[in-house]
């Protein structure tokens, strides 16, 4: 399998697990997150900028070979949102510490497939 694939599978991978996590506390009573507003608006922001139809479509594409330009586009659609969900998560670092850590990965992994 293509270096690049595995990349591209492995961000897709966490995309999902970051909507899930999301999901997960929004919907749950976290002692953690006490201003679920906050979360809230990370959610509209993860579907307004379509992350489930992205991680859905580099999982697909990147199945069986390497589509290197629909890739691209795909991280370059993902990066724009999570650029503003960083943002936003470090200006309202008190409430939202526990997303930083995901945020991260999802950065990094996304860098790594930048042309």
């Amino acid at each position: 399998m293509n270096f690049e694939m595995q990349k591209a599978n492995m961000l897709a991978e966490q995309i999902n697990g970051f909507i899930q996590y999301i999901q997960k506390s929004y919907k749950t009573k976290n002692s953690l997150h006490t201003d679920k507003d906050k979360i809230y608006q990370i959610k509209l922001w993860m579907e307004d900028f379509k992350f489930q139809i992205i991680a859905d479509e580099l999982l697909r594409i990147n199945q069986f070979s390497w589509d290197e330009k629909y890739t691209y586009y795909l991280v370059d659609q993902f990066r724009k949102g999570i650029n503003i969900i960083d943002e936003y998560v470090t200006n309202n670092y008190n409430d939202l510490f526990i997303i930083t850590a995901r945020l991260y990965t999802l950065k990094n992994l996304s860098q790594l497939l930048q042309k």
